[in-house]
């Protein structure tokens, strides 16, 4: 079970940003049919399994990162200041919400980007 509490962590801390990486690349990809074709719903149909690809290992990470702060608070006493498993954890936790909420934030605005401009605008 640690294990796979583990990798939520890493999931939105290395694949999201791969993910979002993707994302663009086959949204690139996809305009010049989706302007051969008069519509954009491939490229909106990118935008939102990218968004929910992105979105998911980031709520986990937050949900795992609010599991630790719950666990540490509980377990904490005056004199604990050593750099135990569970801080380190929780920082890996921290940093992985933070940079999947900062992918995700980029998707979102990348199909923003898609529902104002046309695709064949050039």
């Amino acid at each position: 079970m640690t294990i796979l509490r583990g990798s939520m962590t890493w999931l939105a801390l290395l694949v999201v940003p791969s993910f979002a990486l993707l994302y663009q690349t086959l949204a690139y990809a996809a305009v010049p049919h989706a302007c051969a074709m008069q519509t954009s719903l491939v490229v909106h149909a990118l935008s939102l399994a990218a968004l929910l690809g992105c979105l998911a290992p980031t709520l986990l990470a937050a949900y795992e990162w609010h599991r630790l702060r719950a666990d540490a608070a509980a377990s904490q006493t005056p004199d604990d200041d050593a750099a135990l498993p569970v801080v380190r954890q929780r920082f890996l936790a921290v940093a992985a919400t933070g940079v999947g909420a900062l992918f995700t934030l980029v998707v979102a605005a990348q199909w923003f980007a898609a529902w104002v401009l046309s695709p064949c605008f050039q």
